[in-house]
């Protein structure tokens, strides 16, 4: 059992910053990658950043230059630093992580339940 909380989400003004956290928890050996989607009305959910347990990064073109994923494995924590905020990024943000659970082959994908960003203009 792997549960993800995301946290960090509300309500800013065109041009502000938000920073979101996500933390793990439950039987967990290893996380490898862990992302950042996110669903906005009337569109599919789409990959926003990524990163590797290494530390390589990859982010979606609409947010390239003012969002930056980091992540604590100490603390099987992902953050999202979203800076000069857009109103299209709002969205409810998702966490996702690749864990390999304790005692189990393979890695699993787990999802946390959300939370929402709304960037007024």
């Amino acid at each position: 059992q792997v549960q993800l909380v995301e946290s960090g989400g509300g309500l800013v003004q065109a041009g502000g910053s938000l920073r979101l956290s996500c933390a793990a928890s439950g039987s967990i050996f290893s996380i490898n990658t862990m992302g950042w989607y996110r669903q906005a009305p009337g569109k599919q959910r789409e990959l926003v950043a990524i990163i590797t347990s290494g530390g390589n990064t990859n982010y979606a073109d609409s947010v390239k230059g003012r969002f930056t994923i980091s992540r604590d494995n100490a603390k099987n924590t992902v953050y999202l630093q979203m800076n000069s905020l857009k109103p299209d990024d709002t969205a409810v943000y998702y966490c996702n992580a690749g864990v390999v659970v304790l005692g189990r082959p393979g890695v699993m994908y787990y999802w946390g339940k959300g939370t929402l960003v709304t960037t007024s203009s």
